[in-house]
């Protein structure tokens, strides 16, 4: 049996209609991926020309929006960021950093920084995904995976920042699965973006984001609501019929109102016509992409008239992770539309050369230090993170 057979689940969907589905949607985070095809081209019935997208992509945007909590924020306060601890690599170097993303509430990850070069330089935000310490491997940002990938975006010419999902890694002021970790998550992006918005040296009109798995989540919606970003490549997760196994992804009902029901496809759609490129395996919930995903999100490109915005890189042999063959697309198509100095990482033979980069210990890479605590403000558990957030939005 197929990894995506053993996705599926065993309720069957009725054909979708643009309106609230009799059943909770999507139910238990997936649908049988035999019907996803149906499905998505149910949706796609729902618009016609660019008008009737333009109009269906805000109905999308404006429900994540709100059933998040993000639609009316108060005027952001400061983000009083501490920096630390430089530690230099070849073209590049990497820093810890933390930020008070509202009042008592942080976002704690590092920076990337290229050297030898002149600035303003394009940002590069990479959010991790949902994997856990092994034997031989860290936790989400301090994985090798993730060091490689930020750190040769930073010797390509990039500001480059990771950091830590809610309730992972150093970030314990709350636990992770729960739905709200959606919104602090996003909200999170939000705030790193204003950061890197506060540096002399970032050039604001050039943002990329990239992430797998859970991070590949973050990566969508906050392309959906932040027209900062320019440039979105989500890894191994989006998909017609598993939309995250976690509360953090599919724990509010963001695919659905009272007026329409929608996919991870449709919010990755949203980004159109900004460049984006998808990319899929064959050994995990992104099986069926060249088949039915990638050519939902062909057809809306082509319908704003940006057709050589949109990509997908199918790697049919390969399962869930952010491994070598996948970053090596997401360098060049960043490269491409970023400006980066993607020659400067290419071997003879025409490979991305990764060699040059020094995978840190967990350790090296703290944000939250002796010499650097968070501060005594902070706020501890659920409870008060729930209760902070609260009184921040309705000031």
């Amino acid at each position: 049996m197929s990894t995506c057979s053993l996705l599926a689940a065993s309720l069957l969907l009725a054909p979708q209609q643009d309106a609230l589905a009799a059943e909770q949607w999507p139910p238990q985070h997936k649908i049988p991926h035999e019907t996803a095809h149906r499905t998505q081209e149910a949706m796609g019935k729902t618009w016609n020309d660019a008008p009737s997208w333009l109009k269906r992509r805000e109905l999308i945007r404006s429900h994540v929006q709100r059933t998040l909590g993000l639609d009316q924020l108060p005027t952001a306060g400061p983000l009083t960021p501490v920096r630390h601890t430089r530690i230099e690599g070849d073209g590049y170097a990497v820093e810890s950093f933390f930020i008070e993303t509202f009042p008592g509430f942080f976002a704690n990850g590092n920076i990337y920084i290229p050297r030898d070069r002149e600035g303003p330089f394009p940002i590069v935000l990479c959010p991790h995904g949902h994997a856990r310490a092994t034997a031989d491997q860290p936790e989400g940002r301090f994985r090798e995976e993730y060091q490689r990938l930020c750190a040769t975006l930073a010797r390509m010419g990039a500001i480059v920042l990771t950091w830590d999902m809610v309730g992972w890694g150093e970030h314990d002021q709350a636990t992770h699965r729960r739905p709200q970790s959606t919104t602090l998550q996003t909200f999170n992006t939000m705030r790193v973006i204003d950061f890197v918005h506060s540096m002399p040296d970032a050039d604001h009109e050039r943002i990329g984001i990239t992430g797998s798995s859970g991070g590949g989540t973050q990566t969508f919606l906050a392309t959906l609501l932040d027209d900062r970003i320019a440039v979105s490549v989500p890894v191994v997760m989006v998909s017609a019929h598993f939309f995250g196994g976690c509360d953090c992804e599919s724990g509010l009902p963001i695919h659905q109102s009272d007026q329409h029901i929608t996919n991870n496809v449709e919010i990755a759609a949203c980004a159109a016509p900004r460049p984006t490129m998808l990319i899929s395996v064959g050994g995990d919930w992104t099986c069926n992409t060249p088949q039915v995903e990638f050519p939902y999100l062909q057809r809306v490109y082509a319908t704003l008239n940006a057709p050589n915005n949109c990509a997908n890189v199918h790697l049919i042999e390969e399962g869930h992770d952010y491994g070598a063959n996948k970053r090596a697309p997401t360098y060049r198509f960043l490269g491409h539309h970023l400006g980066l100095d993607v020659a400067h990482v290419t071997a003879a033979n025409g490979a991305i050369d990764e060699e040059p980069v020094i995978v840190l210990p967990r350790e090296r890479l703290r944000a939250f230090t002796d010499a650097h605590p968070r501060p005594e403000h902070a706020l501890e558990g659920d409870a008060a993170v729930d209760a902070g957030w609260q009184a921040y939005v309705n000031q």
